[in-house]
């Protein structure tokens, strides 16, 4: 089975976590922490994360940002087996980790970050570029 920790600094992980919900339903194989807003440790909660783990779930940690003290603290979890952390993290791309029934590869997992960088873009109306087209 997948497990997900999702842990952001402040309420991003649980307003992903909520999104979701709206939009799968209950989401229950994800855990969401939001650092640093309560006395709550980072530690202690990965800690009780992987106390429900099994030997053949597959983990996925999600953190926020890359460098982040979230994310150095998820960092000391890869020696764990079948885990793997992704940061840098937006809707799009844990929706389709968690939307995804069955265990990732690597690989796959890859293409998803891929998959959600693609859609961070700048948008722009399509009729104000026509019309500085038409000016030139």
């Amino acid at each position: 089975m997948k497990k997900i920790l999702l842990a952001s600094h402040g309420h991003m992980a649980s307003g992903i976590k909520s999104s979701m919900n709206i939009l799968f339903g209950s989401s229950d194989n994800i855990t969401a922490f939001d650092a640093y807003v309560d006395e709550k440790s980072i530690e202690k909660v990965i800690e009780d994360f992987y106390a429900e783990v099994k030997e053949d779930d597959q983990v996925i940690l999600l953190s926020d940002l890359y460098g982040g003290s979230v994310n150095q603290m998820m960092f000391r979890y890869l020696n764990r087996p079948n885990t793997t952390l992704v940061t840098g993290v937006n809707l799009a791309c844990v929706l389709e980790i968690a939307g995804t029934p069955n265990d990732l590869s690597k690989d796959e997992i890859k293409n998803i970050v891929n998959n959600a960088r693609e859609m961070m873009m700048v948008v722009e109306d399509k009729e104000e570029d026509e019309s500085e087209e038409e000016f030139f």
